[in-house]
């Protein structure tokens, strides 16, 4: 058996059917009816071999909400001897059970948005998103913050946080692929627009901060090659040639003729 005890090629082996155990069918029906009521036990299905002179009896489960289950009964016998002796009765899920998800840790179930008012979310000693505050990293920013007024925060967070935090920010609503940024014109992206703040260190290369209070990423995390119809250059009414190159219109439908008399004579003439 291997450490983490499954068992290796080199020792696994196939048992021999005992066949004084396996024609022990009515032993191990009657073992179990013992236990559970007769109407909760279906046919027979099969014995398998479990050991030397080892059988379990699988019976189908007729148990309301165990659809795919079986009783199993587990039969011995010592060697030369024909006395079949019941070793444990119990059910167990079969191929086509219907089964409950497997339990995972709180940490692993937890998602974006679970944590309200007053909850308390504690860090593990070992998250890979942090690093030690004293560790030298890739990024000049984290430097910079690693050791505010001389005091310095305990944990700061790792490359491979980052890597985790910049890939989760592009590929989420705030990224290219959200819908109001493909819906938006292909000029209006966040990097040529006026209220796009950079962010700090390495991330100030594809991430900013939307400071546009009619947009609806304000005061959000939003990449590079985001964009939104309330980019700084989406001018409404805006000539698209300058005035003084404007051509000249006359309109003669709207000409007023005027008489015009004979000038004036001055005194001296």
């Amino acid at each position: 058996m291997g450490n983490n005890g499954t068992v290796t090629r080199s020792t696994a082996r196939a048992f021999r059917l005992d066949m004084v155990c396996a024609k022990a069918v009515e032993v191990a029906h009657a073992a179990l009816v013992e236990v559970v009521e007769p109407a909760e036990v279906g046919d027979h299905l099969q014995a398998v071999a479990e050991g030397e002179r080892l059988v379990t009896h699988l019976f189908d489960c007729q148990l309301a909400g165990y659809r795919g289950w079986r009783w199993a009964v587990t039969v011995t016998r010592v060697a030369r001897s024909r006395q079949v002796t019941v070793c444990e009765t119990v059910l167990l899920p079969g191929p086509d059970a219907l089964l409950a998800p497997g339990w995972l840790p709180w940490q692993d179930r937890l998602q974006p948005g679970d944590l309200g008012v007053g909850d308390l979310l504690p860090t593990s000693f070992d998250d890979d998103r942090l690093a030690p505050g004293y560790l030298q990293s890739d990024d000049p920013a984290v430097e910079e913050v690693s050791w505010e007024l001389g005091l310095g925060r305990s944990r700061v967070m790792s490359r491979d946080g980052r890597a985790e935090t910049a890939q989760r920010w592009y590929d989420g609503e705030h990224g290219p692929e959200a819908p109001i940024s493909i819906a938006a014109p292909t000029s209006a992206r966040c990097g040529s627009c006026g209220f796009y703040l950079l962010l700090a260190g390495s991330l100030r290369q594809v991430f900013g901060v939307c400071g546009n209070v009619y947009a609806p990423d304000d005061g959000r995390v939003v990449s590079v090659d985001h964009g939104c119809g309330a980019h700084s250059e989406t001018l409404i009414g805006a000539p698209d040639t300058p005035v003084d190159e404007l051509p000249t219109i006359y309109d003669d439908g709207e000409v007023e003729t005027v008489a015009v008399g004979p000038p004036p004579v001055s005194p001296e003439s």
